[in-house]
């Protein structure tokens, strides 16, 4: 598998970009001519740069509108390519993309244009040189691959062959069985992009919003398996152009970027075992039993908070660990840790971050599956010196730094609790609420990462992505989209802040970075457990009377349902399949949300017509902006 990305797909200059680029393990790069004219160099400067970066140039693009002009503009276009040739030569690459035509001279007719890339054929052959022609989107008169294909079939040439690009196939909904058909040896690159399903211009919709396979819409993997069954086995290039992707790391969004490609084969492998392309091995994607459970880095005072809130929502001290400063509290299926070692990785994420969820526990399968798939896909694997008789838990870094770590059933992993911790008698004679396993995670991050994050995911483990949707914040809106187990099992919700202004904003600024901001907790009956959760005292965050008497016309609520929902400050949605309702906790430190959920039915979503409404309450509770913070962090 040989791996290759077009410089115009990530920040910096061509330094910088080849830096990123062989960092994350790619073979080769396409040189972008605008990337070229910028440089303060010579073609050979450019040439050596990639070498010594260990990089092959793949690819020199593009060249535009070249076939099909009538005199005196076709001898120039000639011309051109030759001064393309020589920068070749010098960059010591063998390969020029030349894009299908967009000028409003150029005159249609496929032997026309095949007799051009004929004669362009003879001319590159004597300097011991390629072209490859792509069909663009938005093309005068070319603008599908099977067109393109018959030009170079008709052009006749051993230098001339066809580059396939998935985004322009993709977009126009060519038939993808057309591409089976295609002799291998005459396609010479094949270029990778997914994006986002928008209805929109051609050209802008490919100019502004590309991004990597797997992260958009666009079936990539059904394009793939059709290039595989040719027996193509050259280059997987990645062209991306994206307005985030053009102001973010060029580093993180490389790594991304091998990632999807890596991920991509492996898909294709398993659909069609008898590809000629070398993949990389790795166990299939992880199944998630489950969330484990999730830890807390603290210093004592944000853990005596903790408690508070915690033991309030009917949680027990149930051990504590063997060696280390952490105590596990634990209410039906739910595990919450509280870290509060002195040293370690805990305590560096709270020197950080203050106090925050820095580590989720997933159940699977297979824990040293789950780690080998993520070390195939460039994970940072995270490894802690672990005391005698502690367990080694594999783990790999995820969101803002932080911990994803996996519990199996088939080693001593599923004993952690007994192994690891001394169990405690009972400390909350009051007993639990009600709740029963952690409904879904929340974590918060900068918008440009979402897209990262999102791939993360769905890479390693059986899940699917719903739909991008915009959460309005009185400050601004935020970016959302939900990670799911097949089973639903595990759901993430990833939410991506554009502005300080906005909560997730203000969680993200405040704490130094993404992470874990929402912990949504089920119960079977959400009004007993209100019920419960006012005898200890808690108060539930408070709602406009505004919302209950529109949300009691909106659904048409039987006037008992809305007086018991007002009362106890639930939230209510509905849709076709079910009933969900929200009982939210006040927020804890700079915008950490605890929210108690209840299902009924087969109801799916997450509450997104409510968040507006909880937001803004939520917003009323935070610190006002210049008053510093005065170390007391809870709110219950």
């Amino acid at each position: 598998m040989k791996t290759s990305i077009a410089t115009v797909s990530i920040a910096g200059d061509l330094a910088e970009k080849f830096a990123a680029i062989a960092a994350a393990g790619f073979d080769g790069v396409e040189i972008f001519e605008n990337d070229f004219l910028a440089f303060d160099g010579s073609p050979r400067d450019v040439g050596q740069m990639a070498r010594d970066a260990g990089l092959a140039i793949t690819l020199f693009q593009p060249f535009r509108d070249f076939e099909g002009l009538p005199e005196p503009q076709r001898s120039r276009a000639f011309d051109r390519a030759e001064r393309k040739f020589d920068v070749m030569q010098e960059l010591r690459t063998d390969l020029m993309l030349v894009c299908s035509s967009v000028s409003p001279v150029s005159l249609g007719g496929i032997d026309r244009a095949a007799a051009d890339f004929h004669e362009l054929g003879e001319r590159a052959a004597r300097r011991g040189l390629r072209v490859g022609y792509e069909a663009l989107a938005w093309g005068r008169h070319v603008y599908d691959h099977r067109d393109a294909w018959e030009i170079v079939r008709r052009a006749d040439h051993p230098n001339i062959g066809l580059i396939l690009d998935s985004f322009h196939t993709l977009a126009r909904r060519i038939d993808l069985a057309s591409i089976r058909s295609i002799p291998k040896d005459r396609i010479f690159i094949v270029q990778l992009a997914d994006a986002p399903q928008i209805e929109m211009d051609l050209l802008y919709w490919s100019r502004h919003f590309r991004n990597m396979p797997g992260e958009g819409d666009l079936p990539v993997r059904d394009f793939m398996q059709a290039v595989a069954a040719t027996g193509y086995d050259g280059y997987l290039s990645l062209e991306i152009f994206n307005d985030q992707f053009r102001g973010g790391s060029a580093r993180a969004i490389s790594v991304d970027g091998h990632r999807s490609l890596v991920w991509l084969m492996d898909q294709v492998r398993r659909q069609e075992p008898e590809i000629t392309t070398s993949v990389p091995a790795m166990p299939d994607r992880i199944a998630v039993e489950g969330v484990e459970f999730i830890e807390f880095a603290a210093d004592r005072q944000g853990a005596g908070e903790l408690r508070m809130l915690l033991e309030t929502l009917g949680f027990t001290e149930a051990g504590r660990h063997v060696s280390k400063d952490v105590t596990l509290y634990r209410q039906g299926d739910i595990n919450i840790v509280v870290n509060t070692e002195r040293q370690g990785f805990a305590h560096s994420s709270f020197v950080v971050h203050g106090t925050s969820a820095y580590a989720i526990g997933l159940k699977v399968e297979d824990a040293a599956a789950a780690v080998a798939r993520a070390r195939a896909l460039g994970a940072e694997v995270f490894h802690q010196p672990v005391g005698p008789g502690e367990l080694t838990i594999p783990a790999v870094r995820g969101v803002g730094g932080g911990l994803v770590y996996f519990i199996d059933g088939k080693t001593d992993l599923v004993r952690v609790w007994d192994i690891e911790f001394a169990p405690l008698p009972a400390t909350n004679a009051q007993g639990g609420v009600g709740l029963t396993r952690i409904d879904h995670i929340g974590q918060t991050m900068a918008q440009e990462d979402m897209s990262s994050w999102l791939l993360f995911y769905v890479s390693l483990f059986q899940t699917t992505k719903t739909p991008l949707i915009d959460v309005i914040d009185p400050g601004g809106i935020v970016r959302s989209q939900v990670v799911e187990g097949t089973d639903k099992r595990l759901r993430l919700t990833l939410n991506g802040a554009g502005s300080r202004r906005t909560l997730a904003g203000h969680f993200v600024a405040e704490t130094f970075g993404s992470g874990a901001q929402h912990l949504a907790l089920a119960t079977g009956d959400i009004f007993a457990t209100a019920e419960e959760l006012r005898l200890r005292g808690f108060e539930p965050l408070a709602i406009s009377p505004n919302y209950y008497d529109d949300v009691e016309a909106r659904f048409g609520l039987e006037p008992q349902l809305a007086d018991r929902l007002r009362a106890a400050s639930i939230l209510y949605d509905r849709d076709d399949h079910g009933e969900f309702f929200q009982l939210y906790a006040r927020t804890f430190g700079e915008g950490f949300i605890v929210e108690i959920v209840e299902r009924r039915g087969g109801y799916a979503g997450y509450g997104a017509p409510n968040a507006p409404f909880r937001i803004a309450a939520q917003k009323r509770l935070m610190r006002p902006k210049g008053m510093p913070k005065d170390g007391a962090t809870a709110f219950l």
